[in-house]
C-alpha cells in the first residue's frame, strides 16, 4: 500500500496509474504525444512489486528487454510502477540513477532513454511546496521507458517543443491546488500531507 495514497492498494497501482495518465497526462495535455499511443493501443503498463533495488531492477531489465524485441506498433513505450519499496523519494532517485546505468551498460542509452515521476516528486532547485513539482508527480513510482527515436520524430513535427515544460507550468499555476484535486481526487491525500500547498 502507498504511503501517499493509503486508500489504494497495491493491486490497483496499475489501474490509478493509467486513470493518472488519462485525467492529468492525456486530458491535461501535459505530454502532447500521449494521447495517439493510448488510441494505438502501444503503451504499456507493468507493475514490480519487488520493493529492494536489485529485485526492482530485475523488472525494469525485462521491461526494457521486452521493448528491445518488440517493435514500435506492439508496445511503443512503457510504464514500470513500483508500488513498493521506493515511496521515499530519494530512494527512487537511486532506482532512476541505476537504471539510467543500466541502459549504459546495455547499450542502448541512444536508442531509449527515462522519464520519471513520483508522488514525492521535487525538482532540483526548488522547495517541495512548488506547484511546478506536479508536472511529475504520479500516484505510485514509475520510470518511463521512452524510444528515443520514435520521441525524436514526434518531436520534430510538434511547432514547439521546447515550449512543453513551460505551458505545463503555467498550468499548473493556473490549476493551483484546488483544480488539480478537482482534476485527479487522489491527489487530495497527498495534498493532506503538505497543509502549506
Amino acid at each position: 500500500m502507498s504511503q501517499l495514497y493509503p486508500s489504494y492498494k497495491i493491486a490497483n497501482a496499475l489501474e490509478l496509474t493509467r486513470l493518472w495518465v488519462d485525467a492529468m497526462v492525456i486530458g491535461q495535455n501535459l505530454c502532447p504525444f500521449a494521447a495517439p499511443e493510448r488510441s494505438r493501443g502501444s503503451v504499456r503498463y507493468v507493475t514490480v512489486e519487488e520493493g529492494k533495488l536489485s529485485a526492482a531492477m530485475n523488472g525494469f531489465l525485462r521491461e526494457l528487454l521486452f521493448l528491445q524485441q518488440s517493435s514500435e506498433e506492439e508496445a511503443s513505450t512503457s510504464l514500470i510502477v513500483f508500488p513498493k519499496g521506493f515511496d521515499d523519494f530519494e530512494t527512487f532517485l537511486d532506482l532512476l540513477d541505476t537504471a539510467e546505468d543500466a541502459l549504459i551498460q546495455a547499450g542502448v542509452e541512444g536508442l531509449f532513454q527515462l522519464a520519471s515521476f513520483h508522488p514525492n516528486y521535487q525538482f532540483a532547485d526548488l522547495p517541495v511546496e512548488d506547484i511546478t513539482n506536479w508536472t511529475n508527480r504520479s500516484p505510485f513510482p514509475v520510470l518511463h521507458i521512452i524510444r528515443e527515436g520514435q520521441m525524436g520524430r514526434v518531436l520534430d513535427s510538434y511547432k514547439s517543443p521546447d515550449e512543453i515544460p513551460e505551458k505545463n507550468v503555467a498550468l499548473m499555476q493556473e490549476l493551483g491546488v484546488k483544480g488539480l484535486i478537482e482534476r485527479f481526487p487522489p491527489f487530495q491525500d497527498y495534498i493532506n500531507q503538505y497543509p502549506k500547498l
